[in-house]
């Protein structure tokens, strides 16, 4: 377990986490401490505690918003993947079908050429 130091809202805040997840963490506080500063911008003083809440809502939002977006999409790709079976399928069907139609016109063929040649082999006198 590591522990670093963030600034959030002008205080020191000694936080805990995995190994390796230092440089995430110390981004995370950065991004709060950006939302926070902006909020305040935009309302001027109106409490640490307030602002911290407001930030926290504005992340639930955003958060909120990003699972509806993933839920959409998740749902579009699933959809797509659908499409994608059913044009497989269709595509193994019609491969099926031309074969299908070219061994058959290839039959047809063999037996004209065997009818062709006993008719040409029966009507020609050799000798």
């Amino acid at each position: 377990m590591s522990h670093i130091n963030v600034s959030i809202n002008g205080r020191q805040y000694r936080m805990a986490c995995e190994e390796g997840q230092e440089v995430r963490l110390v981004k995370l506080a950065e991004s709060l401490e950006l939302r926070i500063g902006s909020l305040r911008g935009k309302f001027g003083e109106i409490g640490d505690a307030r602002l911290t809440v407001m930030a926290a809502l504005t992340v639930c939002d955003e958060l909120l918003d990003a699972g509806q977006r993933i839920r959409s999409l998740e749902e579009e790709l699933e959809a797509l993947r659908d499409v994608r079976m059913a044009a497989a399928d269709h595509a193994r069907m019609t491969q099926t079908a031309v074969a299908n139609a070219l061994n058959s016109a290839a039959e047809r063929i063999e037996k004209t050429t065997q009818v062709l040649n006993r008719t040409i082999g029966g009507g020609v006198a050799i000798g």
